[in-house]
């Protein structure tokens, strides 16, 4: 691959501030990527429908020391970036990334004990979020009406998502399966805030996924997600809090504890929780690493495996006394132990996939990841106008052409400003096309459920939004 080095300009809170980058590699480039490689501990894919890409896409990342200068936690969705900080995917396709561990809902519907389809559901949660390790590139925010959709044979689903709402922003997502074993949506509108040295994104909305063999519904919400140094060091990620996955149709219950890097980074990555089940006996312990792999255990051994634990650390912690955290301009990433310590007895639920050769080059994707924004021959005859996948600012920005991509994300939103604008002067309501909003069923809060029809591929009237 050839490297050429450009300059190229971009505008933050009407600065005219000039940024070089490096121009790695664009769409002519792309080799495709035959699956032929481990599925996340499943049995590889032998993919007969057609192969995805495998793409190389550069590498822009910087700081926001030459765009930003608050002391103050406030909300960057108000803010315009600048695209240096952006990856090639809108927001609709990073949300489809949950999709990547799709064999795991395709597990737990074989599994015939509920306890056991737990354990399968709970490493699908923890897989969603996996994707996002290293993934400091912010993505594209979609425009009001924009739409995303994703048929994987092989992988046995399809998914549309939509933008529902711009102020606040809200991405909708349904997929199913094609064979009618499950449905998967929800609906995303996560809060950012700029905390000085970090961006920390608030998780809000439900995600829901139903087993239709089994009857059962299960609904949860994702961890908090912090990069860190986005001001001056080595950007990080953790993630943190608890997400509590309910079985409303037997009462069993999964609490997940995203651990915080913590004084010494011993947690960072960490998971650790338990399935109770609806008498709320802990039947089973979770634990490993959202970045590497998830395993589950008895109880006792578990207890019993964290007391010699306990023993071992009070020794060590003897010999750190003494120690305190320097108070450096940037948080230091704590060194990542990258193997989980396996407790005898567990059983593996799931393990991530190794990354592309070259996937620090480019923005750290996965396989699953590079694939999501290909455009195919004869794609343009069945996808939506409002499709991702035709926004020139993303496609722009993947070919490598920095300065076309920082124009056209410009004009497009430019444009969907002064749509706006048109809306208010003629006292006109935006109407979502393919959800509408209502009261999740099973949680009785507030949601944007799909409407059906999309696949008909009657796509009249849309919005013109590129």
């Amino acid at each position: 691959i050839s490297r050429e080095d450009e300059k190229y300009s971009v505008n933050c809170l009407d600065s005219d501030e000039s940024y070089e980058g490096t121009s790695e590699a664009s769409f002519k480039d792309a080799v495709v990527y035959d699956g032929t490689q481990g599925n996340n501990g499943s049995v590889p894919q032998e993919n007969g429908i057609r192969k995805h890409r495998y793409v190389p896409l550069s590498l822009r990342y910087s700081n926001l020391t030459q765009s930003l200068c608050f002391n103050r936690p406030f909300e960057l969705s108000k803010i315009t970036m600048p695209i240096v900080f952006n990856e090639p995917l809108s927001f609709l396709q990073r949300i489809t990334e949950y999709m990547e561990h799709t064999y795991l809902i395709n597990k737990a519907c074989s599994l015939s004990n509920s306890i056991e389809r737990m354990q399968a559901v709970a490493a699908f949660a923890v897989s969603a979020v996996a994707s996002q390790w290293d993934r400091t590139g912010k993505p594209f925010n979609p425009l009001l009406g924009e739409t995303y959709e994703l048929i994987r044979e092989d992988q046995g689903f399809r998914l549309i998502s939509e933008q529902v709402s711009h102020h606040p922003p809200i991405s909708a997502f349904h997929a199913e399966s094609l064979t009618g074993d499950f449905v998967f949506h929800g609906s995303i509108y996560p809060k950012l805030k700029f905390w000085g040295k970090s961006v920390e994104a608030e998780p809000k909305g439900t995600i829901t996924l139903e087993l239709l063999k089994h009857g059962e519904v299960y609904t949860w919400t994702n961890p908090f997600c912090c990069v860190h140094n986005v001001i001056l060091g080595k950007l990080w990620i953790e993630q943190y809090g608890t997400v509590e996955i309910l079985n409303h149709s037997t009462g069993d219950k999964c609490v997940l504890n995203f651990k915080p890097c913590g004084m010494f980074g011993k947690e960072l990555h960490k998971v650790e929780g338990y399935i109770q089940d609806k008498s709320k006996k802990k039947r089973c312990v979770i634990y490993g690493k959202w970045t590497e792999c998830m395993w589950s255990v008895d109880p006792q051994a578990y207890e019993s495996n964290r007391k010699a634990e306990k023993k071992g650390e009070l020794k060590k912690l003897k010999s750190q006394v003494g120690l305190t955290a320097d108070n450096d301009d940037a948080d230091d990433m704590p060194e990542v132990q990258e193997t989980v310590a396996v407790i005898p007895g567990s059983t593996l639920l799931w393990r991530i996939s190794s990354r592309p050769q070259h996937s620090a080059t480019m923005y750290n994707f996965t396989n699953f990841a590079m694939s999501l924004n290909e455009l195919e021959p004869g794609m343009l005859a069945t996808l939506a106008p409002t499709d991702c996948r035709l926004r020139p600012d993303i496609r722009a920005m993947e070919n490598g052409d920095m300065d076309e991509a920082s124009r056209e994300k410009e004009r497009l939103e430019e444009k969907q400003r002064s749509a706006r604008k048109h809306r208010s002067k003629e006292e006109e309501e935006w109407s979502t096309r393919w959800f509408q909003s209502g009261t999740n069923p099973f949680t009785s809060s507030q949601d944007w459920l799909y409407t059906g029809g999309y696949f008909d591929r009657n796509y009249s009237d849309l919005p013109d939004i590129y």
